[in-house]
């Protein structure tokens, strides 16, 4: 890129210079310094993290929602207490929102909850489609969550249970010997949050290379320093990439 103006002395070619906000501090120049709630292109205190549309989501504390629920949610869960003695002891809160179930599990008492789920006449949650994580960075003391998305194929029911860890302690029971669906999906969530799922058959990673350090998908992660070959060019990781601001 040339400025019109800057000309040499001799032949009037226009001169090179730096592009205006190559080099301005961007997110992508320096990802562990950046300020919290910064999205792309200078944008402070956005929940939109493409910076685009300056959408500022408050964060809200999750808290137990009163009864009635409404729909089947009652049910699920007189079922479940009447089914499960310890209900008081294992489940933190019970949570409605969007029209969606969740029970928020204490980590050591999921695997005993799912064989309830599963195996209770009045509940036969038969299928878990998905075990995932999330990482509240910054947001919850316990920041690695696991999200389970149980179906009843009987009754065409959908429940999500969550069990929070700690960073420092990502232990919580694995639940492949109540639904073997979850075999891979538990390998996955360890090799990109780094949560470990005690008594799997085989937690290994399943994406990365086995000798990766770190794991990917969480919020602390470097986003450079891995240049990537396509079509005999090499791209810079993005914190060596120019920024436009």
């Amino acid at each position: 890129m040339t400025a019109p103006n800057d000309r040499n002395s001799t032949g009037g070619v226009p001169v090179p210079v730096t592009p205006a906000g190559a080099t301005s501090g961007a997110p992508a120049e320096h990802p562990p310094s950046s300020p919290a709630g910064r999205g792309m292109f200078g944008i402070h205190g956005t929940g939109d993290v493409s910076g685009f549309g300056g959408l500022v989501r408050q964060q809200r504390p999750i808290e137990d929602t009163p009864r009635p629920y409404g729909g089947y949610f009652d049910e699920v869960r007189d079922a479940l207490e009447e089914a499960y003695p310890h209900f008081g002891d294992a489940i933190e809160k019970v949570v409605v929102d969007r029209g969606e179930l969740t029970l928020h599990v204490r980590p050591e008492r999921i695997a005993e909850v799912c064989q309830v789920l599963r195996d209770d006449l009045a509940l036969r949650f038969e299928l878990c489609s998905s075990v995932s994580g999330v990482d509240y960075l910054g947001a919850d003391e316990r920041r690695l969550h696991v999200v389970y998305q149980l179906t009843s194929m009987t009754y065409r029911r959908r429940l999500r249970l969550e069990a929070a860890v700690s960073a420092e302690a990502p232990h919580l029971p694995s639940v492949t010997a109540v639904y073997p669906t979850a075999d891979w999906q538990e390998r996955e969530t360890y090799d990109m949050f780094g949560i470990v799922f005690d008594g799997h058959p085989n937690l290994t990673r399943i994406l990365m290379p086995d000798d990766w350090e770190g794991h990917p998908q969480r919020k602390d992660y470097p986003l450079g320093g891995v240049p990537v070959e396509y079509k005999g060019a090499e791209i810079p990781p993005p914190d060596r990439r120019r920024s436009y601001q």
